[in-house]
């Protein structure tokens, strides 16, 4: 499944979905609020890098995927499932490129903060980036393996 930038998809989504991607991220906005008030600002934390829309938009991923394939005639429950699991690996590769935010962050705060913040910015780009071109190389070689066999 290939990657790629989409305006049509701003078309398909239906008035409603908005108000559950709102609804959710706003929900997991107000429980990391709340980890926080009653745990620390440092574990509080940790459940605001959650993705607060990976909770609706995986499901509405999948029911617009789905959608699109069935409109043509397909079965498209295996294709809504592959969408929504990319979804899930973007945002996992994401997290770990968050990580490198925080801890580049942590160790160049104290010097200059708008520094800090630049560098995080560019070392989070760098590390999601390199972890996506990462996982799809190992997932070509592992194809390519499965072939041979």
């Amino acid at each position: 499944m290939l990657i790629k930038l989409s305006s049509s998809a701003l078309k398909q989504t239906k008035w409603y979905e908005y108000g559950v991607r709102f609804l959710l991220g706003g929900l997991a906005t107000v429980v990391a609020g709340a980890v926080s008030a009653r745990f620390g600002v440092a574990v509080g934390g940790l459940f605001l890098a959650l993705p607060a829309i990976f909770c609706a938009s995986a499901t509405l991923i999948e029911s617009h995927e789905r959608r699109a394939k069935e409109k043509a005639g397909f079965s498209g429950r295996r294709r809504g499932q592959q969408a929504a699991a990319l979804d899930a690996a973007g945002a996992g590769l994401g997290s770990i490129g968050l990580a490198a935010f925080a801890a580049t962050f942590y160790a160049l705060v104290a010097t200059n903060v708008i520094g800090a913040f630049a560098a995080a910015i560019l070392v989070w780009a760098a590390v999601s980036v390199s972890a996506w071109s990462l996982r799809r190389k190992l997932r070509i070689t592992s194809h390519a393996t499965r072939v041979e066999r």
